[in-house]
């Protein structure tokens, strides 16, 4: 907003030439959504605590420590990031890039999914929620548009076409079944991240790296220059993307205040649908959906120890893990919940290296 209000008399202000400059909006982004999650965090977190008199239901199958040291935290606090990042976006993007508003949406969307699953879990005082098939359902609604709103965004020549990380010109045409690859890219990103989201911290911090690498990306990406020299796809409008991914950092640094151990409250299912849903849809419009499995590559392997935990047992009878996702089969083994959380940390700071990587090795 302050881009469109602002910037056009840059001339006759020197001041408001800040304004024009991504790297400053980005920087502003970043420090003004986690002033707000600052701000809003505890007032938040009294109303969610409320509402919530018992707190988020506990998985009786999960960790019995779970039943004493988790009981009555509030779930929903999504909602703090969703707010800092939703304002932040409107206040430092250029609101007539039509990126910034499918993005957006996308976040919002993905987000009221999660908050009536948040909201069914709270009412009905057990950890099932929404069932399955209508959450799958409505994600792939979202996506699905998202995805037809972005292919009558993107330039023809990029529209419907998957890049491949190390190949600087290859791009794989797939027709009509484009739109399926990238839905599922939003559904399976969004699902990723929430089944993550089991410890304290846990998700936070990764979610924050991975908005970090894609607000790099989104700005190289977007870049004329840059993305010439680095051999990138250029995706014109791109980079304003940036400045979300920024507000998502600064969003999810405010966050973490509240959410490190012990924490006083949890994301829940409205932000870690929401975030993980956002981080898909950026690397659809930065071609770069291959790169996110690498950068995000720990919500992968939570998602992928889930579907090799079902379909084991499902097969032989028998669980691979001793509890998925795989956070919990650590827990299971004796790891205490620091550990667990510092070194998942560690190794989705290893898989972010491995993605930027790709910008470079073409």
């Amino acid at each position: 907003m302050l881009y469109n209000l602002l910037s056009p008399y840059a001339k006759e202000f020197a001041l408001f030439n800040l304004f024009q400059y991504l790297t400053f909006r980005s920087g502003a982004a970043v420090m003004t959504a986690l002033l707000l999650s600052f701000y809003f965090g505890p007032k938040i977190i009294r109303w969610l605590k409320s509402k919530q008199a018992e707190g988020q239901p506990i998985r009786e199958d999960g960790p019995q420590s779970h039943l004493l040291t988790k009981k009555g935290t509030p779930t929903m606090g999504g909602t703090m990031i969703l707010l800092a990042v939703s304002l932040s976006t409107l206040l430092w993007a250029d609101l007539s890039n039509a990126y910034v508003w499918i993005v957006l949406l996308v976040t919002i969307g993905f987000g009221l999914v999660g908050f009536v699953d948040d909201y069914l879990k709270l009412t009905k005082r057990n950890s099932k929620g929404l069932s399955s098939r209508k959450k799958l359902l409505w994600q792939f609604v979202v996506a699905v548009l998202a995805v037809v709103a972005i292919n009558a965004v993107a330039p023809s020549g990029l529209a419907g076409q998957i890049a491949v990380p190390f190949f600087k010109h290859i791009l794989i045409d797939i027709g009509v079944f484009y739109m399926v690859f990238a839905a599922v890219v939003m559904v399976g990103a969004s699902n990723a991240v929430n089944l993550t989201d089991g410890l304290d911290g846990l998700a936070i911090v990764p979610i924050m790296i991975v908005a970090g690498c894609f607000a790099l990306i989104t700005y190289l990406v977007g870049n004329a220059i840059f993305a010439g020299y680095l051999q990138l796809h250029f995706v014109p409008g791109s980079g304003e993307l940036a400045v979300f991914c920024a507000a998502l950092v600064g969003a999810s640094l405010g966050f973490l205040w509240f959410n490190a151990p012990p924490a006083q409250v949890f994301m829940g299912d409205t932000g870690s649908l929401a975030f993980g849903g956002s981080l898909g849809v950026i690397s659809v419009i930065t071609k770069h959906e291959f790169v996110l499995a690498i950068i995000g590559g720990l919500f992968v392997i939570e998602a992928l120890s889930v579907m090799i935990q079902v379909a084991s047992f499902k097969m032989t009878g028998k669980r691979v893990f001793k509890m998925a996702p795989i956070h919990h089969h650590f827990e299971k083994m004796g790891w205490a919940e620091p550990t667990i959380v510092i070194r998942f940390w560690i190794i989705a700071c290893i898989f972010a290296m491995i993605g930027l990587s790709t910008l470079k090795l073409r």
